[in-house]
Formats: structure tokens, sequence, C-alpha cells
């Protein structure tokens, strides 16, 4: 498959307003996620964008590709994306984690587009599971894409879930780790190792992809490889910056939980101008 410079760069456009919805979302609601929102823009952009087969006018659409936010708390990205891609209006992002808004800080149903309410994490890639095997009962040809965190994937659950993924060979899941380093307590190497991480996913029978995250040309050549590979699940490595886009933001660990204040917002809004 072959992806022209006039795609990647409308896709680079989309991403830098999707940033820029994040940061203006963060700042008027006071609290939330900006470091791992910010360093899986690039991914979820292309994904949404150039990828997932889905129909924003049919949110219940039976034959729409599945996407699932696993790491739930970066769910500023994934509402700015459905607004951009006219799930709801872009001025309800503004809502975000206000009392009675449906955009609370973890995904929940009650958002179009929304599959499974997320936020406990770690479960994600079982969920994942569970829609790639109803596929397979329902002899649909949907492909079901999930986002984990690098700090996510220390826990127990993940793996069960990669093992009984490739042990019942999900062939039309594509996993997507958003591997920046962080998490909310520091390095994800200091707090708890999670490498080798392709020879542990290819151990567990899963077709691993190691690419850069934040170049489109690699990302939708990965998406394309994942798209094309059959009898196995695949998992596309994203070597991610944490906060990316926003020069003060990235690789800042006190960035992962803390929105943006008003002045903060105008000069990162500045910068992805």
């Amino acid at each position: 498959m072959q992806h022209g410079d006039k795609q990647i760069k409308e896709l680079e456009s989309k991403a830098k307003e999707v940033r820029r919805l994040i940061m203006q979302m963060l700042c008027e609601a006071g609290s939330g996620h900006p470091g791992g929102s910010l360093s899986a823009t690039d991914l979820i952009t292309a994904l949404f964008f150039s990828v997932l087969r889905h129909k924003p006018s049919n949110p219940d659409w039976p034959e729409r590709d599945r996407f699932h936010m696993s790491k739930g708390h970066c769910c500023p990205l994934w509402y700015a994306v459905l607004a951009e891609s006219g799930y709801f209006p872009k001025e309800e992002l503004l809502t975000l984690r206000k009392f009675g808004s449906r955009l609370q800080g973890h995904p929940d149903r009650r958002v179009p587009g929304v599959e499974v309410a997320s936020g406990s994490l770690g479960q994600g890639l079982s969920v994942a599971l569970g829609m790639s095997l109803a596929a397979r009962i329902d002899k649909k040809d949907y492909r079901v894409y999930v986002l984990l965190g690098d700090g996510e994937v220390q826990e127990g659950n993940i793996w069960e879930a990669a093992m009984a993924a490739g042990h019942y060979r999900a062939g039309n899941i594509c996993a997507i780790l958003d591997r920046n380093g962080f998490q909310i307590d520091g390095r994800t190497k200091d707090i708890m190792s999670i490498e080798p991480l392709a020879a542990k996913w290819q151990a567990f029978g899963w077709h691993t992809i190691e690419i850069n995250g934040h170049d489109m040309k690699e990302i939708l050549r990965a998406y394309a490889e994942a798209n094309e590979t059959k009898g196995k699940p695949s998992i596309i490595i994203a070597r991610t910056i944490k906060g990316k886009g926003v020069s003060f933001m990235e690789n800042v660990v006190d960035f992962h939980g803390r929105a943006p204040t008003k002045e903060e917002t105008c000069k990162a809004i500045k910068e992805l101008e």
C-alpha cells in the first residue's frame, strides 16, 4: 500500500489540530492526562482518518472495525478524534470532566463511538480478544484495534490475554503499544522493566512491528502490515515521546496527569500553530 505525500501532510495537520483540542479541553477542565494523550496522537489520528472502517453517522454499524482505548485516562485524545470525525459536535469537548457531561475522565458508552467503558488498566486486551472471537463466531470480517500503555503492560492480565490471543490465532487483532517510557510515578524502566518487548510478544505468538510512533509513513505501513498478517495477532510497538508536540511537556513525568494552566495552554497552542 502506497501513501502519498499529500495524505501524510493531511494526517500531520490533523494530528496538530487534535493536539490543540486536547490542550484546550484539559485547560478548560483543569484536570486530566496530557502526556499520554499527546504521545499517542499520531497513532490514533492515522488509525481513525486513514485505516479504521467506521461510520460516524451510524456508530453501531455492524460491519465497523472496533477500537478500544485500554489506557482510558488518555480519553481526551479519543474524544478529540471522535469529534473531529463527526461523532458529536466539537463544542462538546469543552465539557470534559464537568458534572453531567458525557465526556468523563474515563470513557463510557454514553459517548458515540465508545464500544466499552475503560478505567481500570490491564483489561483492554481481554476486551479486544472478546470482540475478535465474537467476529469469528458471527462470521464478520471486522478488525479490532486496542491502544495499550507501556506502564499498563506491567500487569499480569495483559499477558494472560496475550497468551490467549496467540493460542486462538486471533488474526484480526491489532494492538498498539504507546511506548513513551513513562508512567505516573516515573520511567517504566525504573519501576518495572518491560523489555525485551518484541521478544516477549513473539514468544506469545504475536507478529511484532516496531516503529517510530510519530512518523506517519511508518505508522501507516505498520497498520498495513498488521492487516496483511494472517493467522496470528499483531502488535505495533510504537516508540513515542510523552507530551509530544509541546516542548515543555516532552518527557516530563509531571505532565502524566496534570492539566496545563491557561498560560501554558496559550504557549502550547502557539507552538502547535
